[in-house]
């Protein structure tokens, strides 16, 4: 089955249209209450995809991803505080916007800007993934091994404040993905006689406690922390004629979204920075950024949006999922039974290019649904403590549990909600650590068959013309964050001579 020979009329399928609309809805829900964000509103809504047929499920993770990156810029436009860090460059310019009495105009440039580049990120997804799906075809273990190592090395190096700690936090999901039966040999592994273990730690069971309970233990600490607003009577009307002044920096923040999407591991935080640099650059009035600027706030939230088209462009074309979300979508794909990858297209034609048609109705559904419910949403912020963190905690456990019926599973979520608590709070990097743990057996399966194919030759991963070109890359990575690391301890050295310098002076 070819693109044009897709029959269009599947999206229409009721129970697929009722998905959308939900995730949608839910995504610009718990996106906007700060802190939540992307990545818990996805392993809150993983159970609930188990129980539809995998074109909906999937639909329904997809819709919830788009929609709460939109939902984060609620709360960083209206409170100042970020729904997810992929809306901390909202707040430059959002904020002041709404300080200065238009919220609504704010919310209403994010809505059409966020719209646009999630149907720009879907165009590309929609025409670069069977090109990408054939190139990936000539791959063989080498370069599975190689790419799975880029992805968690990409997280690692390009979206951390520390590389040392996000290195451990890979090592340790890696660790953690070899619990249970050899990939090859069958033999049990690291499992302590526990029959639960033999077929490893679930994948809900590991992000539930590393994101939702860890996430809801934080929220106990932080309670009643955050400031409520007076007033949340917004509308996002914007006259067409202003929307206009923002064309080039929703273009361009769409367009870089969408490319930085595809590099795995670099996420939607990275892209919203890069689409608000380059907005600046673009613009003709470059002073006004950080006082209010709509085109700041079209450059970071086009960009955001665009990159989940990206980042679902590896996963369906080599099986890699271009961001820590993406790999919670992955779960969804596997917990049915199906192998992202270039195969998928053959394999599954009905599945696959009813996703790449269907991403393209999550943007519009996020769109519309937005005109009509965040004056609404917007009102989630003003939901008490004591009221929401019951609520999260009852949802995770259900989804924990409905997804084995395993108590076991429960005390393990639990068990890594507590650990991954620690870990945030010690700087250590949770999406380096899942990315590592569902990319832990594509690494190690296609390290272990390369070997057996080679003999044991190493340089079977330096002799292939791809393999050796994401070698290089993956050292140019290595070497990008030990200099970004150098050039870090010399500018604290430095800073810390010149304080030193100016107290000796102030005490002469």
């Amino acid at each position: 089955m070819g693109l044009t020979e897709f029959d269009v009329s599947v999206l229409f399928d009721p129970l697929n249209i009722v998905a959308i609309l939900v995730g949608s809805l839910a995504g610009m829900f718990f996106g906007a209450i700060p802190g939540v964000g992307a990545m818990v509103v996805l392993v809150l809504f993983l159970p609930i995809s188990f129980l539809l047929p995998p074109l909906p499920a999937v639909l329904l993770l997809l819709a919830v991803y788009q929609s709460s990156e939109y939902g984060g810029s609620i709360s960083s436009i209206i409170l100042g505080i970020p729904g997810s860090p992929s809306n901390v460059a909202t707040i430059l310019d959002g904020h002041p916007m709404a300080q200065s009495g238009m919220p609504g105009k704010a919310l209403g440039y994010s809505l059409w800007a966020s719209a646009i580049g999630g149907l720009v990120g879907g165009l590309a997804l929609l025409f670069l993934a069977v090109p990408i799906a054939a190139f990936a075809m000539t791959l063989s273990y080498p370069e599975y091994f190689l790419l799975g190592m880029l992805g968690i090395l990409a997280v690692a190096v390009i979206s951390s404040h520390d590389l040392v700690r996000s290195i451990i936090s890979a090592i340790l999901g890696l660790m953690v993905g070899t619990v249970g039966m050899d990939l090859i040999t069958g033999a049990p592994r690291f499992t302590g006689g526990q029959m639960e273990l033999y077929s490893g730690f679930t994948l809900v069971a590991i992000i539930l406690g590393m994101f939702a309970f860890s996430e809801v233990i934080t929220m106990i600490r932080d309670n009643g922390s955050q400031p409520a607003p007076d007033t949340l009577s917004v509308k996002t009307k914007v006259p067409f004629a202003e929307l206009r002044t923002t064309a080039k920096a929703t273009t361009g923040g769409s367009i870089i979204g969408s490319l930085i999407g595809i590099f795995p591991g670099t996420g939607s935080g990275t892209a919203s920075w890069f689409g608000y640099s380059l907005a600046k650059k673009l613009s003709r009035n470059p002073d006004r950024f950080g006082k209010g600027s709509p085109e700041g706030i079209a450059g970071a939230e086009s960009a955001n949006n665009s990159s989940v088209g990206g980042s679902l462009l590896p996963l369906l074309t080599l099986g890699v999922p271009g961001s820590p979300a993406i790999a919670i979508v992955m779960g969804a794909f596997l917990m049915h039974g199906i192998v992202p990858g270039p195969n998928i297209f053959a394999e599954e034609p009905t599945l696959t290019y009813g996703i790449l048609f269907g991403f393209l109705l999550t943007s519009v559904a996020m769109f519309f649904s937005g005109k009509l419910v965040t004056p609404i949403f917007s009102r989630v912020l003003k939901i008490p403590s004591e009221m929401l963190i019951p609520a999260v905690l009852l949802i995770s456990i259900v989804g924990v549990y409905a997804a084995n019926t395993s108590s076991f599973e429960l005390w393990v979520a639990l068990t890594v909600g507590v650990i991954a608590y620690f870990m945030r709070n010690l700087g250590f990097s949770l999406p380096a650590f899942v990315l590592a743990f569902v990319l832990s057996g594509i690494i190690e399966e296609n390290f272990r068959r390369a070997l057996l194919v080679s003999g044991g030759d190493l340089t079977i991963f330096v002799t292939r013309p791809f393999s050796l070109v994401l070698v290089l890359i993956i050292v140019g990575l290595v070497g990008l964050g030990i200099w970004g690391k150098v050039r870090g301890t010399r500018r604290e050295k430095i800073l810390a001579e010149v304080q030193g310098t100016d107290e000796q002076e102030s005490k002469a």
